[in-house]
Order: C-alpha cells, then sequence, then structure tokens
C-alpha cells in the first residue's frame, strides 16, 4: 500500500527521533575527531561537539529531504521493510546494503532508490552552510554524498537483526523484564 504524505512525514520523524541517530552522530563525531578528518573543527572538546551537531543536522536534512521531500516527489516508499528470520543471515545483510540503492515505489515495485540519492546529494551540498570554511569543496560534498548513500543502506543492518537480538535477550533472560 503506498505511503501517504502524513506516512513519508512520519518515517522522516520517526528515523530522527530514533536513538540511533544520536548514537550515529556519536560515532561519526569520535571517528572525525580522532582520525582529525572532515569537518574540521579542531581537537579540542568544542570540536568534538561541533562534529557531533554537524553530523545530526547531516543525518536530519538528508532524512527530510530523502524520506519526506523526495520520497513524496519521486513516489517511492521510504520506509525499511525487514527480510526478517525466515531467510539466511547472508540474504538478510545483502538487503538491508542493497536498500539504499533499491527501494520499492507507492506501486510496490522495485526501483532505483532516488529518494535516498537525492536526499544524500542535497544533504552533502546543504552540509557547506555549516561546515568550516576549509571543507566547503566540492570534493567533501561527493565523499559526504558516498558515504550517505552507503550509510542509507548499512543503517539498515540494525533494524534488521535489532528485533532477533532483542529476542534472543528477553529469551535468556538477560533484559529486565520492564524492557520485554
Amino acid at each position: 500500500m503506498p505511503a501517504s504524505s502524513s506516512e513519508q512525514w512520519q518515517v522522516f520523524v520517526d528515523e530522527t527521533e530514533s536513538p540511533l541517530l544520536p548514537g550515529a552522530s556519536l560515532f561519526n563525531a569520535a571517528t572525525s575527531q580522532w582520525t582529525r578528518s572532515v569537518p574540521h573543527y579542531g581537537g579540542e572538546a568544542g570540536g568534538f561537539a561541533k562534529r557531533f551537531v554537524a553530523s545530526a543536522a547531516d543525518d536530519t536534512v538528508q532524512n527530510f529531504v530523502g524520506d519526506y521531500v523526495m520520497g513524496s516527489l519521486f513516489h517511492e516508499d521510504t520506509r525499511y521493510r525487514r527480510e526478517g528470520p525466515g531467510h539466511s543471515f547472508f540474504r538478510r545483510v545483502a538487503h538491508a546494503a542493497m536498500s539504499g540503492l533499491v527501494t520499492r515505489n507507492f506501486s510496490g515495485n522495485r526501483t532505483i532508490n532516488w529518494s535516498n540519492i537525492a536526499g544524500s546529494a542535497i544533504g552533502a551540498a546543504a552540509s557547506n552552510l555549516y561546515y568550516p570554511a576549509m571543507d566547503r569543496n566540492s570534493s567533501v560534498a561527493i565523499s559526504n554524498f558516498a558515504q550517505n548513500v552507503i550509510g542509507g543502506g548499512l543503517g539498515n543492518l540494525a533494524p534488521e537483526f535489532w528485533p532477533d537480538f532483542h529476542d534472543w535477550l528477553a529469551r535468556h533472560h538477560l533484559m529486565p523484564s520492564r524492557f520485554r
């Protein structure tokens, strides 16, 4: 069933409010800080905070443009659909990874994930508004674009496998009853 405009909006909101976003932003900021890579905000705590905010902004802009604007424009359903435990591990990994490049349109047919591709491109270009002057160039934008497209697929490994991990924890009584 095709996603309505309000459902497309809700996909954006859900992805942006997800605890995965600050976790990914924290990981990206730590990696950038440790490797002293883009964005170049310095090596002190203030630089780390700026990297964290920039990473969260990158993801939020990409989610808004890709999931809501482009998803509606291209009539693509940007919701991730799990393969689930009925499929092999490798098939599930491939399905999640390829979702950055392949999605379904409102008719249910597979199509190139123009929403993710265009959203990643616009998000990478938008980073020129808040990245330091030395990082406002085409090579940084192209690198961010590629990372965003790939990350769009790899980021779906969490929703693909988290329910299985959660169930495993609950079955083995490793999870407090209030979280089951």
